[in-house]
């Protein structure tokens, strides 16, 4: 019986040595890419030139000099417009799944039953944005 014990204790040993070798791998990959990155800033900052003069300083914009503050005003509903279109380009991508389970037998009753929750949900958030008027192009 021991020399059983003796087996199945070394090869537990090799199993799990066998198993952190995976992650010691990557995890050393994952020191020498941090190292190579703070060395590569650290060799920038030791090899670069640095005389500041005002023209370096300036705000560089095109090739063209800045006029006026830095701060212009944007517009935000250019924002919610990309917003609302990403968030019914990425639901409407979970319907295509939903309908090859639907397709598959077994699933009809309790997959449409879902779907029409979450289209319902995607309604209540349309109509909410239409409220708003976020919808208002002016």
């Amino acid at each position: 019986m021991p020399e059983a014990t003796v087996r199945t204790a070394s090869a537990d040993v090799r199993l799990a040595a066998d198993y952190f070798d995976g992650y010691a791998t990557v995890g050393l990959l994952a020191v020498v890419g941090v190292l190579f990155i703070a060395v590569a800033f650290v060799a920038g900052r030791l090899l670069r030139p640095v005389v500041p003069t005002p023209e370096k300083l300036l705000t560089y914009e095109c090739g063209v000099d800045p006029v006026g503050e830095g701060w212009a005003h944007t517009q935000v509903r250019y924002y919610v417009y990309a917003f609302l279109y990403v968030i019914f380009a990425v639901d409407s991508i979970f319907l295509f799944p939903w309908a090859t389970v639907f397709a598959a037998p077994g699933f009809g009753g309790a997959t449409l039953v879902e779907m029409f929750i979450f289209l319902g949900f995607l309604a209540v958030g349309l109509l909410y944005a239409w409220k708003k008027g976020v919808l208002e192009w002016t």
